[in-house]
């Protein structure tokens, strides 16, 4: 017996679990809530909200550091500058393809699409990743040409200042990526916000040219190039790996674990196995098996189902759905298993 619970269930519970603050325990003990499919959308459509929200403000960001450290480039000639404004660039137009991804995250499932577009996050990811691969390859390729044929490097001061604010602006648009994305479950997002953080240091690596150039070494520069270079190849692999992972179904141990424990901890419930989880989108989805006694009624065994159910959407971070299959534990085994299930 299968059964996905999609129905509103209104009531006033003291569910504390792990909220964020005192508030929002408050909030929840006194209101009435539900895990019907009008709650579900609004939740995912605050969640893209959060997630466009963050997408702007870092690419306006990003945008007008990439644009101050141009025309430092344009009137310094330094290479090593060149490779982080390229990469400052690629950084801010990441923020389109998963600008597209959001807004397609919040069409409601069809007929075709019976779990809505949520994927296309991930298909967004894979196009951040091939920003930054193409960003590490235009960025090498200028410092290559700039060892072979070596050109002056003027306003140091002016080079080692876009440096810092290059630094500055990356790092807070890195930390505001990496937390949404971690509270709102993107791995896209998260993966772009890797990528800002690494702008952040190779735009530090700018200023240690700018000194050895001061310091009468003019193949700083590029040599400092040729290290952005290899900061950006470093990224790729980590946010190649979790768009890779994301691809792949791949969750953590943890939560399939907790779901199991949760799940067996629901009285009635003799065992629980065969979890299987996915994210789609920001959220996760979950299908599981539980051994009950073999003489419930059907009406029975779908209360029970309805209840590891309730109990799995408050205990894991982002599962907002859970497929529950009901199997009788085996005659001879299930007088043994209640026992030990009550101990």
């Amino acid at each position: 017996m299968a059964r996905q619970h999609g129905h509103g269930h209104g009531h006033g519970h003291g569910h504390t679990g792990r909220v964020a603050s005192t508030w929002s325990r408050l909030r929840h003990l006194l209101t009435p809530h539900s895990h019907d499919s009008s709650e579900r959308v609004d939740t995912a459509l605050e969640t893209s909200k959060r997630g466009m929200r963050t997408l702007v403000l870092s690419f306006v960001a990003l945008l007008v550091t990439a644009l101050a450290q141009l025309v430092v480039v344009l009137l310094s000639g330094s290479v090593a500058l060149l490779g982080d404004t390229i990469h400052n660039f690629a950084d801010a137009l990441t923020a389109l393809p998963l600008g597209i991804a959001f807004l397609l995250g919040r069409r409601a499932a069809s007929r075709r699409y019976t779990y809505g577009l949520g994927r296309a996050e991930d298909l967004a990811g894979v196009v951040v990743v091939l920003i930054i691969a193409a960003s590490a390859a235009l960025a090498g390729y200028e410092s290559v040409q700039r060892l072979i044929d070596p050109r002056p490097v003027q306003h140091l001061w002016v080079v080692a200042a876009a440096g810092v604010i290059g630094f500055a602006g990356n790092e807070l648009v890195a930390r505001y990526r990496i937390t949404v994305g971690r509270q709102i479950g993107s791995a896209a997002l998260v993966a772009d916000g890797l990528h800002a953080r690494t702008d952040g240091f190779t735009s530090l690596a700018v200023v240690l040219g700018a000194l050895g150039v001061g310091l009468g070494y003019p193949q700083a520069d590029p040599i400092i190039g040729l290290l952005i270079t290899v900061a950006i190849l470093f990224v790729l692999r980590d946010a190649a790996r979790e768009v890779f992972r994301r691809l792949m179904d791949a969750v953590d141990p943890a939560m399939v674990e907790r779901v199991e424990r949760t799940a067996a901890e629901v009285p009635g419930v003799l065992h629980a196995n065969q979890v299987r989880m996915r994210w789609i989108g920001h959220n996760l989805r979950a299908e599981l098996a539980v051994s009950v006694d073999a003489e419930l009624t059907v009406l029975q065994a779908h209360a029970l189902a309805h209840e590891v159910e309730h109990r799995l959407v408050h205990a894991v971070p982002r599962l907002t759905a859970a497929v529950v299959h009901v199997e009788p534990a085996r005659g001879a085994d299930t007088a043994h298993e209640v026992l030990a299930h009550h101990r």
